[in-house]
């Protein structure tokens, strides 16, 4: 306040009034006093005082509040989400199944009933030439269920495969014989080996050494790889060949090494054996079950549970190892 009062004076250049003195008890008033100039400037000083201490004591309004703002309404789950959609590459037809929009192959075949496949590509639908567009749709409506879930299954596992690709060159990582195996390109060939050879690293993990400058292309890295494994694939398959046969009472004849995308392995009743390089990524008893399988062809040449049966006599835990090989899926060579 005393700063207040101050700045009055000085913005009307009047001084702070002294104390006047005390008149006499007994002196007369003067009547009708004639103010002078100091009189004057002293009483606008005071109302300027006076001014600025009442707009100094004027509460400060309080703000109005805001209005409320409207809330928008909840958006349903179901429109923030987009559909699902599985097309086959080669769809001729688009059906909702569920909340999914599914686009299937369909093709005219001389059977009796409808039959529905599902792959890595999608659904593909095999009906009689007599049987209406609305009678297989109808179909696929019925058994959507089974039909969504089994598309759902190939989508996982395709993002699976895509997921263990292997990006070629030195430091390259892929699965052998179950456990995770690095190349290293070695350009001084500080090894002993046709093209490659097995190493021990740090820490006990293993190292594929490749006798390739670590300019090498990705396409010369795999081509060499490959090589090794195929090489290492013959020798091991060939061993346990020779583990299994005794024990089913059979005779294997020649050994073929496979290339093939989907399939792990064959059997002719000849006696001759192809298997798939590509199952050194699994573990040994993932192996042992597909030569078992294979060997036991040459005594049943189909998948009836005799077949079954023999195949249990030698690799009892064959169910579980096979729901492996299907659900761990290897990686891509290409």
């Amino acid at each position: 306040m005393q700063r207040l009062v101050q700045l009055a004076l000085d913005l009307f250049g009047g001084a702070a009034p002294a104390e006047p003195p005390t008149a006499p008890a007994s002196a007369p008033r003067a009547r009708n006093p004639r103010p002078n100039a100091a009189d004057a400037g002293g009483s606008i000083a005071d109302s300027a005082i006076n001014l600025i201490v009442k707009e100094a004591a004027k509460p400060t309004p309080t703000p109005s509040p805001a209005p409320p703002v409207a809330k928008a309404p909840p958006v349903p789950l179901g429109t923030l989400l987009s559909p699902a959609i599985f097309r086959h590459p080669r769809a001729s037809r688009e059906v909702l199944l569920g909340d999914a929009v599914v686009a299937y192959a369909l093709q005219r075949a001389r059977r009796r009933t409808i039959g529905f496949t599902v792959g890595a590509d999608g659904l593909a639908v095999r009906a009689p030439g007599w049987v209406s567009l609305a009678a297989v749709d109808a179909a696929l409506q019925e058994k959507s269920a089974w039909i969504l879930r089994k598309l759902g299954e190939a989508q996982d596992r395709q993002q699976r495969v895509d997921g263990a690709r292997i990006a070629w060159g030195d430091g390259a990582v892929l699965p052998y014989l179950g456990e995770p195996l690095t190349v290293v390109l070695d350009p001084t060939h500080g090894f002993r080996g046709t093209g490659g050879a097995l190493v021990e690293g740090p820490e006990g993990q293993r190292q594929l050494h490749i006798g390739l400058p670590r300019a090498a292309s990705p396409a010369q890295v795999r081509d060499a790889v490959q090589a090794w494994l195929m090489r290492d694939a013959r020798q091991r398959f060939t061993a346990r060949l020779d583990h299994f046969a005794p024990l089913l009472g059979v005779r294997w004849s020649s050994l073929r090494l496979s290339s093939a995308q989907t399939r792990w392995g064959s059997a002719r009743s000849d006696g001759s054996i192809r298997l798939n390089w590509r199952l050194l990524h699994y573990r040994p008893a993932v192996i042992d079950y597909v030569v078992a399988h294979e060997l036991s062809h040459l005594r049943v040449m189909d998948h009836s549970p005799r077949f079954w049966d023999t195949v249990r006599s030698v690799v009892p835990d064959y169910a579980d190892l096979r729901g492996r090989l299907r659900d761990e899926p290897a990686p891509p060579w290409d």
